[in-house]
């Protein structure tokens, strides 16, 4: 397995926005954060990453969010989780 990256970006996103206006997701996003990962596993096995009220297990290959919680909370409806490599502080 290759190396697990230490940090994602995590934007939530509306599904429901047909024409963002030329904005791009990270504009357009509702919220976003910086997770770091904790060195524990989820019960999905992936890696949890943590970071500003957010929880999630991230697949570091495919940079699917398998489960995530916001402010201790499931993802509202209507709300698309995205991930990306985090910029280096």
């Amino acid at each position: 397995m290759s190396t697990v990256p230490k940090r994602f970006e995590i934007l939530l996103v509306a599904e429901h926005v047909e024409d963002r206006g030329g904005a791009s997701v990270t504009d357009s996003a509702v919220r976003s954060a910086v997770v770091e990962v904790t060195g524990r596993h989820g019960e999905t096995g992936y890696p949890i990453y943590e970071g500003h009220g957010i929880r999630a297990d991230i697949d570091p290959e495919t940079r699917t969010v398998e489960a995530i919680l916001v402010d201790g909370r499931e993802l509202d409806y209507g709300l698309t989780a995205l991930v990306r490599l985090a910029d280096r502080p």
